[in-house]
């Protein structure tokens, strides 16, 4: 992996990601769609067959297989906040971006989102109060955090870019 995306859902991990990994002319993973691969079934019926445990552990071991390929990750929205994925995230040693944006920004964004689980059973408060209580564990698994709610996609992804050269650059000095 060249770069980790993190953040509350909402906060555009996939798009951004998607928009990078073109940029640097790599391959752009997202972390659901690869447990909906493996587990051969949507998010949403996962978490209703087998709850939320379960959609965690196996969360996990395929965020352990993703860290392993090239190209750039985009996690879930819960990813870094259980403690066993936020240790594999650190010690990876790959640069971790959290995306931020507003609670209006946020809600603007999923609350039409029928495939979100989270969305389906929690009101706008309660979706609200789930970040506030994220945003601490976010911030220390993440080496750069950007805010999204004023960037285009392209914008965002232009500045990733450059940090991560500046920091290929630092490394090579």
């Amino acid at each position: 992996m060249q770069a980790i995306l993190i953040g509350f859902m909402g906060s555009g991990k996939t798009t951004v990601g998607r928009i990078l990994a073109r940029t640097l002319a790599t391959e752009h993973a997202d972390l659901d769609d690869l447990i909906v691969q493996r587990a051969g079934q949507p998010i949403t019926a996962i978490f209703a067959e087998h709850g939320e445990g379960y959609f965690r552990q196996l969360e996990h071991q395929t965020l352990l297989q993703a860290l392993g390929t090239p190209g750039i990750l985009s996690t879930g929205g819960g990813t870094p906040t259980i403690t066993m994925n936020a240790v594999s995230l650190k010690q990876s040693a790959v640069p971790v971006i959290w995306l931020t944006a507003s609670d209006q920004t946020i809600i603007d964004r999923v609350q039409n989102d029928a495939g979100r689980p989270l969305v389906n059973e929690l009101d706008h408060s309660a979706l609200l109060a789930l970040k506030k209580r994220r945003q601490s564990l976010y911030a220390a698994a993440a080496d750069l955090t950007i805010a999204t709610d004023r960037l285009t996609p392209q914008q965002i992804a232009q500045q990733i870019q450059n940090w991560l050269g500046r920091q290929q650059t630092a490394l090579q000095a």
